[in-house]
């Protein structure tokens, strides 16, 4: 269908803090990788922000943020992931379906100087996701210096649409995120004056744009803040995607929120505004309450956060990048489609379980509390405690329970979701694709349906999280295993309830046991996350003769997390993950 376009018409308020600044930096458009072999190299960096200061940074291939790499549905990749820093890190494949060992989550850290090797099938369709950081309590430290990047997976069904897909032409990146920095302009996590926006890494960006129907990619990077995205003309654009792909058809709209984590693909329509200029814009005077970046955090008034109030951008409308109109592209795309592609959401009534998980602050049970820490269930995170576990094709709905006075943005790996309802509502036509990241309001509860397909693994995790990274490293998450009888060790054909091991976390020792009487001659191996075996031995057990083993014994065992493996016959008889501590 054919979209009128719509002259600049700046929009005034008391509210809007629109003023002033220059846009006079090119929007940086992040290289691609589009080969199957990928190296990403983690590595230190400087970026220049301010006059006269050098901001310390992190990047992959780079100084700030990474490479967008390019798959293809059905592809199998190899990366290597290369940790050139002086500490620890993980990367985590936000959004992509794949085996917990390849998610990259805080269970797969990748030690200094040390390379992962992720590899998988891409079995996603096609849809925008990204890859950042994911150590536990160093989450919110890593991303805010830079350790993110986005990734597009195409697929035939959107290659037959007609739709913008020339990358950094009428295909727009655009990783938003808010920064704080220190008085020597070294990047602030912890405080909430984040009243710099950067985009793809740069400050007060401009881009040209051509007269025609281009789509931009959203990503949503901030370590904290909502963005009320909007164009500075009022114009209506498309929505045509969410987090895990595109919609049934497009969808009009002028206003899209988007949390932490949360990505969307628009369409905006530049025909006839050749010569003109048009600023994406974050209408924060326009986000309800409760919300990150609204002028006031908390629901209610219940409470504020420290520094708060003196950010500028909280609760403004304040303009995010300037949009030069130039001429049309060859091949330009000048109409939006009617449709899209068919969904098929599971039917609610085909679920197997409904698990119940409910936010609060720690410290208070239920209600009050702004500053956290946050919890979920009660209950803060704990390496060694498995929350859920699932059987591999499960069905099932999980209800969100939101008793804080803040929104939370809440993210599950592994798989997407359909939500089924907000406060017993359908979701909004923006909200009804596949998701993995949504925002629970204060006093909310939402419902969504997914189904746990192709992995299982009796060891290795998944995740899900408050997508707050503050609120994530401070303990708002737990995990999952997704288990079937071909993971499991079968208590009838080895001795896994009859072997003992502990202490668990240990300092480089533990002891191995038997509740039988009967002595038992056990292999012993100790691997990494990455599945490298660093230690074998033999051990003779009873349940009077327990044998110690001394793990940093002629071996260069760095603290950290990993498995133990137990064999009794050559069979397989006991696999547990260990934490080896200071």
């Amino acid at each position: 269908m054919k979209i009128k376009s719509i002259g600049i018409l700046l929009i005034l308020s008391a509210q809007m803090n629109l003023s002033a600044q220059s846009f006079s930096n090119p929007l940086s458009i992040p290289s691609t990788i589009s080969a199957t072999n990928i190296v990403l190299s983690v590595q230190n960096g400087t970026v220049s922000y301010y006059p006269g200061f050098i901001t310390n940074s992190i990047g992959f291939n780079g100084n700030y943020l990474g490479p967008t790499l390019l798959m293809n549905k059905g592809d199998s990749v190899n990366i290597q992931v290369i940790n050139t820093l002086s500490d620890t890190t993980t990367v985590h494949w936000h959004g992509m379906h794949v085996s917990p060992q390849n998610d990259g989550g805080p269970h797969v850290t990748i030690a200094p100087q040390a390379t992962w090797n992720p590899r998988f099938k891409v079995l996603d369709d096609a849809s925008t996701h990204w890859y950042h950081s994911h150590l536990h309590m160093h989450t919110a430290e890593q991303v805010a210096k830079g350790m993110a990047g986005l990734i597009i997976v195409k697929d035939p069904t959107e290659a037959a649409l007609n739709l913008p897909r020339t990358y950094g032409i009428d295909d727009v990146p655009m990783v938003v995120q808010s920064r704080a920095f220190t008085a020597s302009k070294q990047f602030d996590v912890m405080s909430a004056v984040d009243s710099v926006v950067l985009i793809n890494g740069t400050k007060n960006p401009f881009v040209q744009l051509p007269a025609q129907v281009v789509r931009l990619r959203l990503l949503n990077g901030s370590n904290m803040r909502a963005f009320n995205f909007g164009l500075s003309n009022n114009a209506q654009f498309f929505q045509i995607a969410s987090d895990g792909g595109l919609l049934t058809a497009p969808f009009s709209l002028s206003r899209l929120l988007l949390s932490p984590g949360e990505r969307a693909e628009v369409l905006i329509n530049l025909s006839g505004l050749q010569g003109q200029s048009i600023f994406l814009t974050n209408y924060g005077n326009e986000i309800p309450n409760g919300i990150y970046g609204a002028a006031n955090p908390a629901a209610m008034g219940m409470g504020t956060i420290p520094n708060y109030a003196s950010n500028g951008i909280n609760g403004s409308a304040t303009h995010l990048i300037r949009f030069d109109v130039v001429a049309q592209t060859t091949n330009a795309v000048n109409s939006i489609p009617a449709s899209l592609v068919q969904l098929n959401p599971l039917n609610p009534a085909n679920s197997n379980i409904t698990r119940n998980l409910t936010f609060t602050p720690m410290m208070m049970g239920g209600g009050g509390g702004l500053n956290g820490p946050f919890v979920i269930n009660g209950t803060p995170f704990d390496m060694m405690t498995i929350n859920y576990t699932i059987p591999l094709n499960n069905i099932e709905i999980w209800s969100l329970t939101n008793n804080s006075p803040i929104a939370h943005p809440f993210h599950i790996h592994n798989v997407p979701f359909y939500i089924l309802d907000i406060n017993g509502n359908p979701p909004p036509p923006s909200l009804a694709g596949k998701k993995d990241v949504v925002l629970v309001r204060s006093q909310q509860t939402v419902r969504f349906i997914t189904q746990f397909t192709d992995f299982a693994d009796e060891v290795f995790p998944y995740m899900y999280h408050c997508h707050m990274l503050v609120h994530e490293d401070e303990g708002m998450m737990g995990q999952f295993l997704v288990t079937s009888p071909a993971t499991q060790l079968s208590e009838t054909s080895n001795n896994q309830k009859n072997i003992e091991v502990y202490p668990n976390p240990n300092k480089g020792y533990l002891y191995v046991s038997s509740k039988q009487k009967a002595l038992m001659v056990l292999s012993i191996e100790l691997s990494d996350v990455q599945g490298k075996v660093i230690l074998e031995t033999e051990a003779s057990v009873s349940h009077s003769s327990p044998q110690k083993i001394n793990l940093f014994q002629e071996n260069q065992i760095s603290p950290g997390i990993y498995f133990i493996s137990i064999y009794q016959d050559n069979m397989p008889a006991y696999r547990k993950k260990i934490i080896i501590t200071e």
